[in-house]
C-alpha cells in the first residue's frame, strides 16, 4: 500500500507540473508563405500555432487572387520533456494550404483566427507578389518548361539554373567614396554544398569585409525568371584610384542534386522510384567595372582625403593656465565616410609651446550602409611662457559626394592667459622673469654657474686601484665571465637539439597565433580567425610532440598526451576543438562562436603546457 501511495502522489505531480507549465507558455499563432512566386506556380502557405486549440475553431482566411488546391492538412504534435523535477509539455499544430495563383499582381493572405482556452488569436496578414517568368529559351514553340520548386531536385541542369554574380551599391562614386559589394549566389535548384570558392582580390580598393552569415535567403528575379538568393561575402570597397576600376570574377564549384530513372519498375516493394546524385557545377561571375570620378582641384590646404559628410566638435582646455602645466585640446570628428582614414588636423600653437604626440581613439561602425562613427583627436601641450596667446581656428575640409564641393569646418579661435608658475622658488624647471616668452630658459635641467672663490677642493676617499674593492671588482668579474661562458656553451648545444628548441618554442608561437585569431576575431574576419585557431594548435602538438604538421592526426595526438599525463577528457578536448574550426572555415551555416572557441583553445593549450612541463 504505502508504493502504491508512492506512486500515486508522485502521478499526481507530474499532472500538477504539466498544467503550470502549459499555463505559463507564451501562445504563438503565425503565417508562413513565400514573398514572391511566379504565375501558375503552386505553393504553400502554412499556419502554426505552438499550443492546443479548441476542437474545431480554426478559421481560414480568403485566398482572394488564388485557387486553393489542396488544404487544410493538420499536423498534430506534442513533446513531454521531465528535466530536474520539473515537467514541460509543448503542442504543434500547423494547417498547410497548397495555393495556385490566378493572375499577376500583389495579395494579401487574411487573418486567420483559432481559440485557445477561449481566448482568440489571429496571425498577421502576409503579402505574396506574383509575377509571370519569361519563356525559357530553347522551349519548343507554344510550350513552356513548367517551373520546379527550387528545393526540389530535378533530372538536368540548365546552365541558368546556377548563377554567381558580384553586385555593387553604385555604378559611379568619387575616389575614395565606399560602395557596397556583394557576392550572391542564385539558384533555382537543389543545392547541397559549395567548395572551393575563390573571390576577387578588388585590386585598386582598400576593403573591409562584412557580417555575411545572418542574411536570409530571399527570392529575385532576373531576366523574367525566379531564383533563390544568398549573400556569400559583402565588402565595403574604398577606390583608391581614379579610372575604370574592374572588379575580378568569383568563382565557386556548387554541388546539385539531379534525379535519374532506375530500372526497379519490376519490384514490387520500390516500384520505379528514382536516384539522386550530386553534380559538380563550376560557376563563375561576369567582370564587374566601377567608374571612379577623380576629385574636383583646387582642395583647400586643410583637406587631407576626407570623403563623406561629417561635423567638427572640439573640447578646448581651461582659457588659464600655469606657466608649465599640461593641458589638452580635443577634437572629435563625427560622420559617415571614410573615417578610419582621416588624419588629425593641424593645431598651431605659439613656438613657448610644447606640443607631444596626438593620442587617437575611434570607434566606428561598418554596416551595408558605410562605415559611421567617430575620430577623435588629443593634442597635449605645456605652455612654457607666460603672457597672452590666440590659439588661431583649427580647419578640417572634406569632400562631400552629394553637393560636388569641398567643405571646410573650423573651430572658434582661443584665448588663453598664462600666468606664472608658482613653483617658481622651487628646484623643479621654472621660468626666468624678465626674459620675453619666446627667450624661455629652463633653470633645474640648464648648465649652472661655475663657482667663484676659493673652492677648498680635497680628496674624497683613496684611490681605487690596487685596493682591496679594486681586487674585489676584478674577483667579481672573472666570476660573471665564466658564468657567461658556461650559459653560452648551453645554450649553443640546446640550439643543435632540434627537437629541444621546437619543443620549448611552442608555447610561444602558440601564443603569437593566438594573437593573430584575435585580431581577426575583432574585426570579424570569421575565415581568418579559424584558420588561425586551427594553426595555433595543430602547431604547437607538432612542435611539442616533433611531428610533421603532414602527418598529424586526432588520433596520435590524443595518443602522445595520454602519454604525457594528459587525461582522456582534456584530450577528446582538443579534438572537439579542431573539429570546430574545421566546420566552421568550410561549412557555410557552421554555428560556433569565435569568442568560445578562442577561449576554450587559450585555456587548453595553458593547461596541458603546465601538464607536459611537469614531467
Amino acid at each position: 500500500m504505502k508504493a502504491f501511495f508512492r506512486h500515486l502522489v508522485l502521478i499526481l505531480g507530474m499532472v500538477l507540473w504539466t498544467t503550470l507549465a502549459l499555463a505559463a507558455e507564451k501562445v504563438s499563432f503565425t503565417a508562413n508563405a513565400p514573398m514572391l512566386v511566379a504565375a501558375g506556380e503552386a505553393f504553400r502557405v502554412e499556419f502554426k500555432l505552438n499550443a492546443k486549440p479548441d476542437d474545431d475553431t480554426f478559421e481560414a482566411p480568403s485566398f482572394e487572387g488564388f485557387d486553393v488546391i489542396a488544404g487544410p492538412s493538420v499536423y498534430r504534435g506534442s513533446s513531454v520533456q521531465y528535466i530536474n523535477g520539473s515537467v514541460t509539455q509543448t503542442h504543434e499544430y500547423t494547417y498547410t494550404y497548397v495555393l495556385m495563383p490566378t493572375q499577376t499582381g500583389t495579395f494579401t493572405i487574411g487573418v486567420a483566427e483559432v481559440l485557445v482556452d477561449d481566448t482568440p488569436y489571429r496571425t498577421s496578414p502576409v503579402k505574396v507578389e506574383v509575377i509571370r517568368e519569361e519563356e525559357q529559351p530553347g522551349a519548343a514553340s507554344g510550350t513552356e518548361r513548367p517551373r520546379e520548386e527550387a528545393s526540389t531536385p530535378r533530372g538536368q541542369v540548365a546552365d541558368d539554373d546556377i548563377l554567381l554574380r558580384v553586385t555593387l551599391s553604385r555604378s559611379s562614386v568619387y575616389k575614395g567614396e565606399p560602395v557596397l559589394a556583394a557576392i550572391k549566389l542564385y539558384r533555382r535548384i537543389t543545392l547541397v554544398g559549395l567548395n572551393d570558392a575563390k573571390f576577387p582580390a578588388f585590386n585598386g580598393f582598400w576593403t573591409q569585409e562584412l557580417n555575411a552569415e545572418n542574411y536570409p535567403q530571399q527570392r529575385e528575379t532576373i531576366g523574367g525568371k525566379i531564383y533563390e538568393s544568398v549573400v556569400l561575402r559583402e565588402y565595403l570597397l574604398y577606390p583608391q584610384q581614379a579610372g575604370a576600376l574592374t572588379i575580378e570574377p568569383a568563382e565557386v564549384e556548387a554541388v546539385a542534386q539531379v534525379v535519374v530513372q532506375n530500372n526497379r519498375s519490376r519490384d514490387p516493394f520500390f516500384g520505379n522510384m528514382p536516384d539522386i546524385y550530386n553534380v559538380n557545377r563550376k560557376v563563375r561571375s561576369p567582370k564587374v567595372t566601377l567608374q571612379v570620378k577623380e576629385l574636383p582641384a583646387g582642395a583647400p590646404a586643410s583637406f587631407t582625403g576626407a570623403v563623406g559628410h561629417f561635423t567638427l566638435n572640439d573640447t578646448p582646455p581651461s582659457t588659464q593656465l600655469a606657466a608649465n602645466s599640461a593641458a589638452t585640446y580635443t577634437l572629435r570628428l563625427s560622420g559617415s565616410g571614410n573615417l578610419r582614414f582621416l588624419q588629425a588636423p593641424k593645431l598651431s600653437l605659439p613656438a613657448s609651446f610644447e606640443q607631444y604626440d596626438v593620442k587617437t581613439t575611434e570607434q566606428i561602425k561598418s554596416s551595408a550602409g558605410g562605415a559611421t562613427g567617430y575620430r577623435q583627436f588629443e593634442y597635449p601641450f605645456i605652455a612654457r611662457a607666460e603672457g597672452e596667446y590666440e590659439i588661431p581656428p583649427v580647419e578640417f575640409t572634406y569632400f562631400d559626394p552629394k553637393k560636388g564641393q569641398y567643405v571646410t569646418l573650423a573651430t572658434q579661435p582661443l584665448m588663453l592667459n598664462i600666468t606664472p608658475d608658482e613653483r617658481g622658488g622651487s628646484s623643479e624647471a621654472r621660468i626666468v622673469k624678465g626674459l620675453t616668452k619666446e627667450e624661455v630658459r629652463l633653470l633645474g635641467e640648464d648648465i649652472r654657474f661655475i663657482k667663484s672663490g676659493n673652492p677648498h677642493l680635497k680628496p674624497q676617499g683613496q684611490p681605487l686601484l690596487f685596493s682591496g674593492s679594486y681586487f674585489l671588482w676584478v674577483i667579481l668579474i672573472l666570476v660573471a665571465f665564466v658564468a657567461l661562458f658556461l650559459l653560452l656553451r648551453k645554450q649553443i648545444r640546446d640550439s643543435r637539439n632540434a627537437v629541444l628548441v621546437r619543443g620549448k618554442r611552442a608555447s610561444k608561437v602558440a601564443v603569437q597565433r593566438f594573437r593573430a585569431a584575435k585580431r581577426a576575431m575583432q574585426e570579424e574576419n570569421r575565415y581568418a580567425f579559424y584558420e588561425e585557431m586551427s594553426r595555433a594548435l595543430w602547431g604547437y602538438m607538432s612542435d611539442k610532440f616533433n611531428i610533421p604538421v603532414a602527418n598529424l592526426t586526432k588520433e596520435n595526438v590524443r595518443e602522445e598526451l595520454l602519454k604525457r599525463g594528459v587525461n582522456a577528457d582534456e584530450a577528446q578536448s582538443f579534438c572537439s576543438i579542431i573539429t570546430r574550426c574545421e566546420e566552421a572555415q568550410y561549412a557555410p551555416m557552421a554555428s560556433a562562436r569565435m569568442s568560445d572557441v578562442y577561449k576554450e583553445g587559450v585555456e587548453l593549450i595553458s593547461h596541458l603546457e603546465s601538464i607536459i612541463k611537469k614531467r
